[in-house]
């Protein structure tokens, strides 16, 4: 998705962001984000983003495993912040938006603030290499990650793009992947936290291998 605005490194984004916690939901650089707003607390996020220019917001997902509470869980460490680059009203009291990834981040301090939603200083120091667009393209086993592909869809009796899948470059087809998994929070933070493209990879193919060997086992007869 193309976007107006130009990010060449950390410098180019905000300290101090907006954060949207969603269990799940993984975005990642240069990657799309479809959303569908409807509590207040994210319409002003939202209206808030839009107002000051930024148009950024960080996706997040919650912390199952640190103490919190339903409205202010703990949070991982590293989430990933994207630009509104669509965005509808629905006529009922929504927005329709979508994000595109920017570069992922750490947070380093949550901020007491008035907003009803949460805001976080953050560092995307760490994360340099996420505005190279195809950065590792080279390192990928893309037949190892197309391998699993084929044998996850044809266990699951889903069809798949072909064509489009063939002409799409690494990184866009191991993100797309990672983002489109049906996995659970611990394992899209895997793939999220992961250090580069190479090693995204290498995890969601083995996250792959092992749903698919789960599912065999729990087909098969058990001994009495």
């Amino acid at each position: 998705m193309p976007m107006n605005a130009q990010y060449r490194g950390p410098i180019d984004l905000p300290a101090v962001i907006p954060v949207f916690p969603l269990p799940g939901a993984l975005l990642l650089p240069r990657g799309t984000m479809p959303l569908n707003i409807f509590e207040p607390r994210y319409l002003a996020m939202v209206d808030d983003s839009l107002r000051d220019g930024h148009r950024l917001i960080g996706m997040i997902q919650p912390d199952a495993h640190r103490p919190g509470n339903p409205e202010k869980p703990a949070l991982y460490k590293v989430g990933c912040v994207g630009r509104i680059t669509q965005l509808a009203e629905s006529g009922d009291g929504r927005y329709l938006i979508e994000l595109t990834g920017v570069a992922r981040f750490r947070i380093e301090e949550e901020l007491a603030v008035a907003t009803l939603y949460r805001q976080c200083r953050v560092t995307f120091a760490p994360f340099t290499d996420d505005f190279i667009a195809r950065k590792g393209e080279g390192d990928v086993d893309r037949a190892a990650l197309l391998d699993a592909l084929r044998a996850f869809l044809k266990d699951n009796k889903l069809q798949a793009d072909w064509e489009g899948i063939d002409k799409a470059p690494n990184e866009a087809l191991v993100n797309a992947l990672s983002m489109m998994s049906p996995y659970g929070v611990v394992e899209k933070q895997a793939l999220l936290e992961a250090p580069d493209l190479k090693t995204r990879a290498e995890v969601l193919v083995a996250l792959t291998e092992i749903d698919l060997a789960k599912k065999n086992t729990e087909g098969e007869p058990q001994l009495q």
